[in-house]
């Protein structure tokens, strides 16, 4: 049952109401006369491409009364564009309006028809600034959906790759894509996705696909390691789905979400697989043994301090030979805050006044901060090994998820000694152990369930299964 009738002055009112034109500037109306019939256009300016509804403007006019005999024969004899479908259901007609389709209403017709002739500002598809590699593609993803679904198109010619489409808010009515191929995809995961994505309830995605993991992941948020891995790189998307994943894009959000995703999927790095296997083999290792030191290397260091007499000859070097005027603890504490604020200062500087940043925070945390007395160049060494372990995470919450154990991991050890330190060793490992996943799947396989083969891929960069198969 059609919610229009074949009155377009009808129709027309309708939509003016629906769309709330008056209010809207940029929501643009066009009465015009098709072979003697009454005719209305309804587009969204910057939504649309301008020279392809003038051309179809163009053809309308010449159309006769024949043309017009009913929507059918209308759509196949009078409609030139290819992009079109009919719609007599008021809501869909809004929530396609809204994204950009064009409303076409004809007297005579109950439906209306909507021209999906959108263009979207979007920036270039170059390379995100997070996911950089040393050799490889030099694309990424935009915030435009599109374009993101083509980039993924483009490297998986299969017709067995599906892209599912979502809406998911009630008033951003934001479009949300499922991307895997259909017979390698876990069919009982997807089964669960789905009924997920349905049963969201929420107003708007405003933090677009951040906003949609919080919904997605219904639990408690207390684990600080993450639950999903994301990327901007279509390399890696695609190599994920190739893999069996799903891989969700959300519109106006140049990141995908790859589910399902355990601790070493998140680790794993696009210039992994961009080297022969011995070089990626020895970056994936340089990057293990960089996340136990940003996790484990000053709680370690303190516990040595603080028990000097468990340090052999031969590392007597590592010792604080200065005076001590501040705590070691504090000392650490407050490096680790600086650090932050260095991060922060340095996301909210402009460009052209980043280097005097640098210069200021390269004397200030450095030269003076010591020489004042409130540090130790022990504190400010080990520390600056822990920032660089930091930065060499693939993943931002990663790298956070370790700086709260390590900092956990020091309190307890400047409080109990050597029981704190494995205190927070076993906490830091339960929590990773323990850590809540959305698809259920254990966060730490292939090591639980143990598979043999799978960690061998994991730990070492093995000759790719997709080039030989």
């Amino acid at each position: 049952m059609s919610d229009f009738t074949t009155s377009a002055k009808d129709n027309i009112s309708k939509l003016e109401t629906c769309f709330n034109v008056e209010c809207n500037f940029d929501i643009l109306e066009r009465k015009v006369i098709i072979a003697g019939r009454e005719a209305g256009f309804f587009f969204i300016d910057g939504f649309v491409q301008e020279d392809m509804v003038e051309k179809l403007m163009q053809f309308f006019y010449s159309l006769k009364e024949q043309d017009l005999k009913d929507i059918e024969t209308f759509l196949k004899k009078g409609m030139p564009y290819t992009e079109i479908e009919k719609n007599g259901h008021i809501e869909t007609v809004i929530t396609q309006f809204l994204s950009g389709v064009v409303v076409m209403t004809v007297d005579g017709f109950d439906e209306c028809i909507l021209i999906d002739c959108r263009t979207y500002p979007m920036r270039s598809v170059s390379e995100p600034w997070k996911d950089r590699v040393l050799r490889g593609s030099r694309d990424g993803f935009v915030e435009t959906l599109v374009s993101n679904a083509a980039l993924l198109r483009r490297r998986i010619r299969d017709p067995k790759f599906c892209m599912e489409m979502f809406g998911v808010g009630k008033r951003s009515r934001s479009d949300v894509a499922f991307c895997y191929i259909e017979d390698k995809v876990d069919k009982q995961l997807l089964s669960k996705m789905k009924e997920l994505i349905n049963s969201i309830e929420v107003e708007a995605l405003t933090m677009n696909i951040e906003s949609l993991a919080e919904c997605l992941f219904t639990k408690k948020w207390i684990n600080p390691f993450p639950k999903f891995k994301y990327s901007e790189r279509p390399d890696t998307a695609s190599a994920a789905i190739l893999d069996g994943n799903i891989v969700i894009l959300v519109d106006n959000s140049p990141a995908v979400m790859i589910i399902p995703s355990s601790i070493f999927d998140i680790t794993e790095e696009a210039d992994d697989y961009n080297f022969a296997p011995v070089v990626g083999t020895y970056l994936r290792l340089s990057r293990f043994i960089f996340t136990i030191i940003t996790w484990i290397l000053t709680p370690l260091w303190l516990l040595l301090v603080n028990n000097p007499a468990w340090v052999p000859e031969w590392m007597k070097f590592i010792l604080v030979t200065d005076d001590i005027t501040v705590p070691l603890i504090l000392q650490l504490l407050l490096l680790e805050l600086a650090v932050d604020g260095l991060k922060l200062a340095a996301v909210n500087t402009p460009t052209m006044l980043s280097t005097p940043l640098s210069i200021i925070a390269g004397i200030v945390v450095g030269e003076y901060a010591v020489q004042s007395g409130w540090f130790n160049p022990e504190s400010l060494l080990y520390m600056a090994v822990v920032s660089v372990g930091t930065y060499a995470q693939t993943n931002f919450e990663m790298g956070y998820a370790l700086k709260f154990l390590r900092v956990v991991t020091l309190v307890l050890t400047q409080i109990f000694g050597i029981y704190g330190f494995v205190a927070g060793i076993i906490i830091s490992i339960l929590m990773v152990l323990c850590n809540s996943t959305i698809t259920g799947k254990s966060y730490v396989y292939p090591l639980v369930p143990f598979d043999g083969n799978m960690l061998k891929r994991k730990l070492i960069r093995v000759r790719l299964p997709h080039s030989y198969k």
